[in-house]
């Protein structure tokens, strides 16, 4: 192997990717453990202003979001059940996908735009204009004052969402079945109750949490390692949101197969 040749590049490219990736692990334990450092002196004012901010504010775009991914599971599964003559199932494999899988997904990734990119480019303006660095200069802990606050509430936010995006997304999973494939509603939640149990709900909730979780730790580590001027705050918020998104798939496949071997 000789300098500049294709195989030490590679190599070099690898080893590059591998530091990168080091880096991002080792920031990412360092927020958390100073994140529950900070819990027991958490700023309940910011942590209320976060929770409007993350939580009641992006209400009305999950709500959307869910009522269309209920419709579309709907109109896409109704296709191949009408063809195999399974309709009495649409209720069972309909909520088994929301709940599992379209359900947690898009949540994560609609609120890895949201509220990610938010916190990462208030932090990052934060950080660029001094003002962490002033906090830490009159002795006051950044994290139990921004970080912890903006950590629990994006995960309360998430939690209590997934809720109320299952409940819309299967209600309106309902009416399509009916009136897309004259379904009845008994039929349709009669399957539903019959063949889902607590667990199902319980694996969507579990995955959220854990979305929600690694959507709060990227988007703070992004935010507080911004350097440099107003251009900072911007690859900030975009670094936040295709991390995050990177982040929910490679979690979603350990979840879904560690989770659908222990509840199989």
């Amino acid at each position: 192997m000789t300098a500049g040749s294709p195989e030490l590049n590679a190599l070099r490219s690898v080893g590059g990717l591998g530091l990168d990736a080091v880096r991002g692990i080792g920031a990412l334990a360092l927020v958390a453990a100073r994140t529950v450092l900070g819990l027991p002196r958490l700023e309940r004012r910011e942590l209320t202003r976060a929770l409007v901010q993350f939580g009641y504010d992006s209400l009305p775009l999950a709500m959307a979001t869910a009522a269309l991914a209920g419709v579309i599971v709907v109109l896409q599964s109704g296709l191949y059940i009408q063809r195999f003559g399974a309709r009495a199932f649409l209720g069972w494999a309909s909520g088994y996908g929301v709940l599992w899988e379209f359900g947690p997904l898009l949540l994560g990734l609609i609120m890895s735009a949201r509220i990610g990119a938010r916190n990462a480019a208030e932090l990052a303006t934060m950080q660029v204009g001094g003002q962490i660095e002033g906090l830490r200069g009159i002795g006051l802990d950044p994290f139990a004052i921004l970080v912890a606050p903006r950590v629990v509430a994006m995960e309360l936010s998430m939690l209590g969402m997934s809720t109320f995006t299952f409940m819309v997304a299967i209600l309106f999973e309902s009416a399509a079945a009916l009136l897309t494939l004259d379904l009845p509603l008994r039929t349709f939640f009669g399957t539903f109750a019959h063949m889902l149990s607590p667990l199902d709900i319980a694996g969507g909730v579990v995955k959220t949490g854990v979305f929600g979780l690694a959507i709060s730790l990227v988007s703070t580590a992004v935010g507080l390692s911004a350097r440099g001027g107003a251009q900072a705050v911007g690859r900030a918020a975009a670094s936040a949101v295709v991390q995050s998104c990177a982040a929910i798939f490679v979690l979603d496949f350990i979840l879904t197969l560690l989770l659908a071997g222990w509840m199989a």
